[in-house]
């Protein structure tokens, strides 16, 4: 599964084109002060996580649900075979106490 950012497409399906545009948005309908960089990097960037808080203010001054800013891709991937590991790692012994004990 993939999960994409769409902040971009579901600003310019509002005739939001700039990180200008979208701050005072952000200000003026939900009340949320962001400095440039961060509504920039909000704009431009595939994040990796978003505050609640900012999720629901972009949804706010965007009239949108949090389904118009995220794309899902169901698709099943693929995933590489785990390395087997080795037995030697593992505790020898296991105390009386149910400590397991140094390598000997």
């Amino acid at each position: 599964m993939k999960i994409r950012w769409r902040l971009r497409m579901a600003a310019a399906q509002r005739e939001i084109w700039t990180g200008t545009q979208l701050q005072r948005l952000l200000a003026g309908r939900a009340g949320l002060q962001m400095s440039s960089a961060s509504v920039s990097a909000l704009f431009s960037k595939e994040l990796s996580q978003v505050k609640m808080s900012t999720l629901i203010a972009l949804c706010t001054a965007l009239d949108c649900t949090p389904i118009d800013l995220f794309e899902v891709d169901t698709t099943p991937v693929e995933r590489p075979a785990a390395p087997v590991r080795p037995v030697a790692g593992l505790p020898k012994a296991v105390s009386a106490r149910g400590r397991s004990m140094p390598p000997t």
